[in-house]
């Protein structure tokens, strides 16, 4: 090889070798750069805070909540079951599932699509008894040895599915072992006049059942039956005590009605 040639690739090797020095110098910074300039490539990390959980070992989520309230459209409602919704929503407690707020102030029945849009409302027949417990075992006694003070609708977070009773009517399990569903209202009684008192526009003769949330049955039909078909749920029953609303609690210990400001209605 001519000694000009072999001294030009000789210097051009050098060349190479000085610039990739360089470049090997700079990589940091480059690197470091193009994580600012270039932001879809770099890995995001989205830290959590406390999450909150209610009631009575609701489950928690790590799923973002996709709005900040329940959407109730024009539906009136009372600001406990707003206040609870709106959680709902915020939270994701519902893990994506349609879910059903029960109202026993207000005698009333709100359903949601999972994505916490009002779906519809009505109102509804509950249990005679004042009180947010359960009587132990109740699901597997008589309903003539239940006495009167003993025939509460429980209140809570409970997953619920649609199925079908002793006489094969369908209905919406809420609390399977306690016997507690929602129905169709029951007319066979003449007396208790049920269907009668769904219409009125008071909530105060709307306690009546053994426990069980009785509905109309075109609401059954039309909105809460398309809601769970093919689907569990989530049913939340309003507390309507002060000791119930203390069973509301939040992660940090604290009642999710006292967090909100809201005033416990009186036994």
């Amino acid at each position: 090889m001519p000694a000009p040639v072999a001294a030009m690739l000789r210097l051009a090797g050098r060349t190479r070798l000085h610039l990739l020095k360089k470049w090997l110098r700079l990589l940091p910074v480059l690197l470091t750069l193009g994580s600012g300039v270039f932001p879809a490539l770099a890995t995001q990390t989205v830290e959590s805070g406390p999450k909150e959980g209610l009631p009575a070992g609701a489950p928690q989520t790590d799923m973002a909540p996709r709005s900040l309230r329940a959407d109730f459209a024009h539906e009136p409602a009372s600001p406990d079951a707003r206040l609870v919704a709106d959680w709902i929503v915020r939270s994701g407690d519902n893990r994506h599932s349609p879910f059903v707020l029960v109202d026993k102030a207000d005698a009333r029945v709100y359903v949601f699509s999972a994505e916490g849009r009002i779906q519809g409302a009505a109102p509804a027949l509950l249990g005679l008894a004042t009180g947010d417990h359960a009587v132990p075992g109740i699901g597997e006694r008589k309903l003539s040895s239940i006495r009167p003070y003993e025939r509460t609708t429980p209140a809570g977070r409970f997953v619920a599915s649609l199925g079908r009773n002793l006489k094969g009517s369908e209905i919406l399990w809420v609390d399977y072992e306690g016997a507690i569903s929602m129905h169709p209202v029951v007319t066979s009684n003449v007396k208790e006049r049920r269907a009668q008192r769904l219409s009125t526009p008071t909530p105060l003769d709307n306690r009546i059942s053994y426990g069980c949330i009785n509905v109309p049955l075109d609401f059954f039909r039309t909105v809460l039956k398309p809601a769970f078909t093919g689907t569990d749920g989530i049913v939340y029953v309003l507390p309507e005590t002060p000791a119930g609303r203390q069973l509301w609690v939040l992660n940090d210990g604290d009642s999710l009605f006292a967090r909100m400001g809201q005033s416990s209605p009186t036994d």
